[in-house]
C-alpha cells in the first residue's frame, strides 16, 4: 500500500486541458494495476491531488439534466463562460476565479474500498476545514456536498462534489467557494436542486476575500489526518 500522495498545485487553469490531465494521472494508475494484476507485479501505484482554479466554467454530470443550464450558446459567450458534459457523477456545477477545486486522484486499494467512505471523508474535509473559521457546516440528507443551515428556509450550499471511480481509482472532486462570485450560479440550477441557495466562504464571513493559500493549507492538513495520507 501507498499513502504518498503527491499535491500539486495548477493555479489557474483552463477546465478541459485539467480534465485532460486528470485522465492521464488516472490512466497510469488504472494501467499499473492492469500490469500487477496480469503480470503478477507488485509495483505501487501513486496517488494525487491537484489544486486548481478555472476560468468561468459550467459542467454537466453523466446522471444531469441539461435544462439546469439556463443559458444558451450566445449568452454564454457573453458571460465568458464554456460548457462541458463530463464523465463525473451529479448534475450541473459551476467553477470559476475565486473557488478552490480540489481533484484527489488516488487508488482508494492504497486506502480503503468505500466510495460511499470516500465521499463522506472529502465532506469531513470541507466541515472541519470551515469550522476553523466559526460556520457550522453539515451534510444534507440524500445530496452530496457541504451546507450551511440544513432543514431551515435558509439552507445554502458551499461546497460542490462530484467524483468518477473505476477500478477503485477516483478522479474529479469539490468545489470549495471562497471568494466566488455568486452571479455565476444565477445561470444554472446548481447540481439540479431548486429552492436552495449557494454561498460563499467570504460571504458568510462579511469580508471582500480570504487568503485561499490558508485555506488549501488547512483542507491539505485535514485530509491528511482524515486519510492517513503523507501529503507532500
Amino acid at each position: 500500500m501507498n499513502k504518498h500522495v503527491e499535491l500539486q498545485d495548477l493555479g489557474l487553469k483552463d477546465y478541459k486541458e485539467t480534465w485532460d490531465y486528470q485522465e492521464q494521472l488516472f490512466r497510469g494508475i488504472v494501467d499499473t494495476k492492469i500490469k500487477n494484476r496480469h503480470q503478477e507485479t507488485q509495483l505501487k501505484t501513486g496517488n494525487y491531488f491537484l489544486f486548481v482554479e478555472h476560468p468561468h466554467v459550467y459542467t454537466l454530470g453523466k446522471s444531469g439534466d441539461v435544462s439546469n443550464l439556463l443559458l444558451n450558446e450566445r449568452q454564454l459567450a457573453e458571460k465568458g463562460a464554456v460548457f462541458y458534459k463530463i464523465n463525473r457523477g451529479g448534475d450541473i456545477t459551476y467553477h470559476g476565479p475565486g473557488q478552490i477545486v480540489g481533484y484527489p486522484i488516488l487508488d482508494l486499494e492504497n486506502f480503503f474500498t468505500d466510495i460511499h467512505k470516500y465521499l463522506r471523508l472529502l465532506e469531513e474535509m470541507i466541515i472541519l476545514t470551515l469550522a476553523e473559521y466559526g460556520l457550522k457546516a453539515t451534510r444534507s440528507k440524500g445530496e452530496t456536498g457541504v451546507w450551511l443551515d440544513v432543514d431551515t428556509p435558509f439552507a445554502r450550499k458551499i461546497c460542490a462534489m462530484g467524483v468518477r471511480a473505476s477500478r477503485w481509482v477516483t478522479m474529479h472532486g469539490f468545489a470549495l467557494n471562497v471568494n466566488a462570485d455568486l452571479g455565476y450560479f444565477d445561470h444554472i440550477i446548481p447540481c439540479g436542486i431548486r429552492g436552495k441557495g449557494v454561498t460563499s466562504l467570504n460571504v458568510e464571513l462579511g469580508v471582500k476575500s480570504l487568503d485561499t493559500q490558508e485555506v488549501k493549507h488547512k483542507l491539505i492538513r485535514h485530509f491528511k489526518a482524515l486519510f492517513n495520507a503523507d501529503v507532500r
